[in-house]
């Protein structure tokens, strides 16, 4: 470990922290000014740097300033007596670690150090495993499965299947097949298939002569074409209408198509990839989905495994995700606590990686310092608090009780303020009496009534909470704009 510097003109206050902190094992260099400081660091860097906002022949605060510029990474802790706690907490926006007040306890100023060292060598050690971030990020072993999988079909042909929850990374993983393929060259050609309207789909794909239909003023060349020699990524192929499945089954089984009004046919030199969180072979035995593109796109499939079932991936994920949101903001990139990577990688993230990306954008925005603690997260990733003996929380119980009498009053939560979510057993509870209610009444095909129920009753939530904004309501919900499009559309929630 590198030593702790310490710069004060006052020497005793030099003197106590030198031997506090040699006490419990660590290396000491002190200096009374900033300019020594800026001098010693063309010899080293420290571990952890300690400073003092008021000296003679400059400040702790420019003193920040120039080292954030030169080592972004180094954490710093600014020492301030009361009269400067303004200028202390100021510098906390401009990268400080956290500030220590004077007279400080020095058992408090050394588990403060302490917690500041190991942040920088838990932030070393991630650098040095992620010197060059990857497109795909996973340590779990269900993710080295699929790093192995990409490996052995990156220089095939054969079409693959990507089967994966909504914001897993499926179209990161198309798009790792494509570069690592012959076709990398080529292009890269993404669509999702329920993102566009059924009357235009057609079109995106193949696309369409002059004169082929009203407002086609010109050529088009659809998606096949733009792909050509590279590789077309069909996102949420479960969505697409059965007529165009016909069509892309052709294509798939001769390599050949023609533009809407065309005649004459193009041969089609194109990897396809399709991908879907639906489950296909249910859509088939519905009559949703033809059976023989269901088998000809499933030559080989990829399942990606969702979020929560590689939390050990959450924390490199976080830090890259934090350092990405960093760079395109233009701001210093903040750090996460041992303790708040901790509540992450116990959360379920129903939104999978996409969820916890736009959570690191948030805390890159939001959170106040530089190094994000649990407090900082967002009330619904924070542990929930347990009601207490006494009777706190009493109060909170009682709404959770009545919130949902049945599922049908949820339905309802567009038209008034969003009822506070009850205890997962309580909840649990509450379906199982109204999913036993309609078995015993003689309802068919219960889990897709329910299914719909809850879905139309979240979606409801969130729309009334971001009042109708719906791309904000499928950030709170963890899913992409595409998707909530989708079910509103399904679930016949449009005005």
């Amino acid at each position: 470990m590198k030593p702790i510097w310490v710069v004060d003109d006052d020497a005793s206050i030099r003197f106590v922290l030198e031997k506090a902190l040699q006490k419990v094992g660590m290396e000491v260099r002190s200096f009374s000014n900033p300019r020594d400081v800026l001098s010693a660091f063309e010899e080293g860097c420290p571990q952890v740097l300690i400073s003092d906002i008021r000296m003679p022949g400059g400040n702790g605060i420019d003193l920040l300033q120039q080292i954030r510029q030169s080592h972004p990474g180094l954490p710093v802790i600014i020492m301030t007596a009361y009269s400067d706690l303004d200028s202390a907490v100021a510098s906390l926006q401009g990268g400080a670690f956290d500030y220590l007040s004077k007279p400080f306890d020095v058992d408090k100023a050394v588990d403060l150090i302490q917690r500041a060292v190991d942040e920088s060598l838990r932030e070393e050690q991630a650098e040095d495993a992620q010197q060059e971030a990857p497109e795909l990020l996973g340590q779990a072993p269900a993710m080295q499965d699929v790093f192995r999988a990409i490996g052995r079909l990156a220089h095939s042909q054969v079409t693959v299947l990507i089967t994966g929850e909504s914001g897993s990374g499926k179209e990161l993983v198309a798009r790792a097949l494509h570069k690592h393929s012959p076709r990398s060259g080529g292009p890269f050609v993404a669509i999702n298939t329920a993102a566009i309207p059924k009357d235009l789909l057609e079109s995106e794909l193949f696309g369409h002569e002059r004169g082929a239909f009203t407002g086609a003023q010109t050529l088009r060349r659809g998606r096949f074409e733009q792909a050509e020699g590279g590789t077309l990524f069909l996102d949420e192929i479960g969505d697409m209408p059965l007529e165009l499945q016909t069509r892309l089954l052709r294509v798939l089984s001769d390599g050949h198509y023609y533009r809407v009004g065309g005649h004459s046919a193009i041969k089609s030199h194109v990897r396809v990839i399709a991908a879907t969180h639906q489950n296909l072979e249910q859509h088939v035995a519905q009559g949703k989905f033809r059976e023989d593109l269901f088998h000809r796109l499933n030559v080989i499939r990829l399942r990606l495994p969702p979020l929560r079932e590689r939390s050990e991936d959450i924390a490199p994920l976080t830090r890259h995700f934090l350092q990405r949101s960093a760079q395109e903001l233009g701001v210093e990139p903040k750090r996460i606590s041992a303790e708040a990577l901790q509540v992450l990688q116990q959360f379920p993230f129903p939104g999978n990686v996409r969820q916890l990306e736009n959570l690191c954008q948030w805390l890159t925005v939001m959170a106040p310092a530089q190094v994000i603690q649990v407090k900082d997260l967002p009330e619904d990733v924070r542990p929930r608090t347990v009601a207490q003996p006494d009777g706190k929380g009493q109060a909170a119980d009682a709404s959770h009780a009545g919130a949902l009498d049945d599922l049908a009053q949820a339905e309802a939560v567009s038209s008034r303020p969003a009822p506070v979510a009850p205890a997962e057993t309580d909840w649990e509870t509450r379906v199982k009496q109204v999913a036993l209610s309609l078995m015993r009444g003689g309802t068919p095909d219960v889990m897709h009534h329910l299914t719909q129920r809850f879905e139309r009753a979240v979606i409801s939530a969130a729309l009334s909470q971001t009042h109708g904004r719906r791309i904000e309501a499928a950030q709170k919900l963890g899913i992409g704009r595409n998707t909530i499009t989708r079910k509103i559309q399904e679930l016949g929630m449009e005005d």
